[in-house]
């Protein structure tokens, strides 16, 4: 069974970040004195990131490079360690910062970048460490909208952007007379009727994704008006008609319409994703431009597009007043140095390494997320015809609210469609039950919200 980040240990996280606080400068001795370059000799710098399921040889081969290129640079090699879920994630912070010891550098989504940042235990970025780094303009300016709750109050750097959209198989889409895909959740789920026949489903959904599902919840919730946290009131509004409308569409496509794979209920992303690159179905919402890497070698290949999640939220025709255009959260990765760390100058070093234009192009074409290196991004969005739709989804991103709370407000939203899992393959999610678990996750997301910072 997997470990809990539970509410008591947030608070402990945050206090021992706050006593950390004082425990380490921002140096870590590792310049050489007017050089300007930083002496790693014998020194190993730890690294955590998520492991990438897509593309596992590829990431071990990217581990492998970027260790020989820094120890090239500096004398210093890289180990990485990984991490497969967001429990894991949540949990390896914990241990770190109660500790006082682990990695030195950590690849955060950017939805926990707000929990990294309430411990006090990681790096503020002053003008200095943005130097170190190659300059705060050296990025996209929408990537650093997640950085910190201010530009003066920033710990993330960022490294990978990751917009969400929706791939869909033009020729099935034609052969069915639809000339365009859908922009409201409605049209979406009516045009998966008329695309589903025989083994070849509407839409391909990955019900057991640690990652995905909350996605969908978070953004019909938004264009109903609904943030889920409000920051400012301390007030969590998970148990609201918004919320469980999102559920109810999100599991209707199951069971009610039946647009989707049965056994979609079992998959996570790559099985998802799969299906969609066989032909099995029409779209796959909830992807972003890492699929392309498996996409352009499949049988779809040049026969997919991509397109802008549906911005009108379920059982409404345009978005009603009060609610956001939200087409993706503002994803990707942030990566933030721990305040414990006694090789902080060859973490930045190695941080400036990988943002890089020459290395944010090579990671780009190879597993597909986009640059946050602002002339890697020009070079990438003018030699990938497929891009476009990717890049306006991310000109539609909006930030998860920022506060140490959403990480167990987010592992809450998942849980809901992780209890369901059972009913979803008895047939159907009842009312009263998916109420109980909203309220649940209310209760769990509320504690976390009044104990956080």
């Amino acid at each position: 069974m997997r470990s809990r980040f539970g509410l008591a240990a947030v608070a402990a996280l945050a206090a021992a970040g706050l006593v950390l606080t004082g425990c380490s400068g921002t140096g870590g001795g590792t310049s050489t004195a007017g050089s300007g370059t930083v002496d790693g000799k014998g020194k190993t710098l730890d690294v955590m990131i998520a492991a990438n399921t897509l593309y596992s040889a590829e990431q071990q081969q990217w581990f492998k490079d970027v260790s020989d290129q820094f120890q090239k640079e500096t004398g210093a090699t890289v180990k990485f360690e990984t991490f497969a879920t967001a429990n894991d994630e949540l949990t390896k912070i914990q241990t770190s910062v109660l500790s006082g010891q682990g990695p030195d550098i950590y690849d955060l989504g950017t939805t926990f970048t707000p929990t990294a940042y309430s411990t006090g235990a990681f790096v503020k970025l002053t003008d200095a460490e943005w130097k170190k780094i190659g300059g705060r303009d050296r990025f996209v300016p929408a990537t650093l909208g997640i950085s910190g709750p201010d530009e003066k109050n920033e710990v993330g750097i960022p490294f990978l952007s990751r917009p969400f959209v929706m791939a869909y198989n033009k020729e099935l889409l034609a052969a069915a007379g639809i000339d365009k895909p859908a922009t409201t959740w409605d049209e979406l789920a009516e045009q998966a009727k008329k695309l589903t026949s025989g083994d070849v489903h509407g839409m391909a959904i990955d019900y057991a994704d640690s990652f995905n599902p909350w996605k969908f919840i978070w953004t019909m919730a938004m264009q109903q008006g609904n943030t889920i946290l409000d920051v400012k009131s301390k007030k969590a509004t998970i148990d609201d008609p918004a919320v469980k409308k999102a559920y109810q569409t999100y599991f209707g496509w199951l069971t009610d319409d039946k647009v989707v794979d049965p056994a979609a209920i079992g998959w996570k992303n790559a099985q998802a994703l799969a299906a969609f690159a066989n032909g099995k179905a029409a779209y796959l919402p909830m992807v972003t431009s890492t699929s392309q890497v498996t996409l352009d070698k499949s049988p779809v290949a040049g026969k997919y597009a991509y397109a802008v999640l549906p911005t009108v939220p379920p059982g409404a025709t345009k978005l009603p007043s009060g609610g956001k255009a939200a087409a993706t959260i503002l994803s990707g990765d942030n990566m933030v140095v721990a305040k414990y760390s006694k090789n902080q100058d060859l973490a930045f070093a190695l941080i400036k390494m990988l943002t890089s234009t020459e290395n944010q192009v090579k990671y780009t074409k190879t597993f597909g997320d986009l640059p946050t290196n602002a002339d890697a991004a020009k070079q990438i969005e003018q030699s990938n015809t497929l891009l476009p739709p990717v890049l306006e989804a991310g000109t539609k991103a909006y930030g998860t609210p920022f506060t140490g709370a959403w990480g167990d407000t987010q592992l809450a939203l998942t849980n809901v469609v992780v209890q369901s899992i059972p009913a979803l393959s008895a047939g159907k999610v009842s009312s009263s039950d998916l109420e109980a678990k909203l309220k649940a996750a209310q209760e769990t997301a509320q504690n976390a919200l009044t104990k956080s910072k």
